[in-house]
């Protein structure tokens, strides 16, 4: 289905067990769009995109939004921007948790990783480690951070195991790749 979609590229796919008897997957997807993708314009209106299903010819999404003018606002540019927009149901609830790019995900993973990670990851990312092309060498952030190269090269990479870790385990602490083998 991916195919038809022109500039989208699957970035991680795997199997999610839900006890239905049709095989459903869960697709981490990159869309180069020159036109506004769904997507961006939830995540514009500052919506919380909690889940976003492509069918065969339709998208089922659920957003979370503070307000109900915000809702409205964002039920308005999809209309405007996809020409068809069709309300099924309504939920309110307590929180609305955050939206993309508040700082939230920021805090979690800060939770996750040791001080040590965290310093070498921040220093990395100052300093251009992770630029294209890099600005700073692991010798640069190495000599920065006082400690040897060596070191430096084990600590990022312990950070970017459990950071990967993170992102790809599932809710009952296994790979995400062993879920998808199983």
């Amino acid at each position: 289905m991916l195919s038809t979609l022109s500039r989208v590229e699957l970035f991680h796919q795997e199997q999610v067990v839900d006890g239905s008897t049709a095989p459903t997957y869960r697709l981490t997807i990159v869309a180069h769009e020159p036109y506004p993708f769904l997507l961006g314009v939830i995540l514009r209106e500052n919506a919380i995109p909690n889940r976003l299903e492509l069918r065969t010819d339709h998208l089922h999404g659920v957003v979370t939004v503070d307000e109900w003018e915000t809702f409205r606002t964002l039920a308005d540019r999809i209309q405007e921007q996809f020409g068809r927009f069709e309300l099924l149901s309504v939920n309110q609830v307590e929180t609305t948790g955050e939206p993309l790019g508040s700082g939230q995900l920021g805090r979690v993973l800060r939770n996750e990783l040791s001080a040590e990670q965290l310093t070498v990851l921040r220093t990395a990312h100052r300093m251009g480690y992770f630029d294209v092309p890099r600005r700073a060498s692991a010798d640069d952030i190495a000599t920065e951070l006082d400690i040897a190269q060596s070191t430096l090269s084990e600590r990022l990479r312990v950070a970017e195991k459990r950071l990967f870790d993170l992102v790809f385990s599932t809710p009952d602490g296994a790979s995400s790749e062993d879920a998808a083998d199983g």
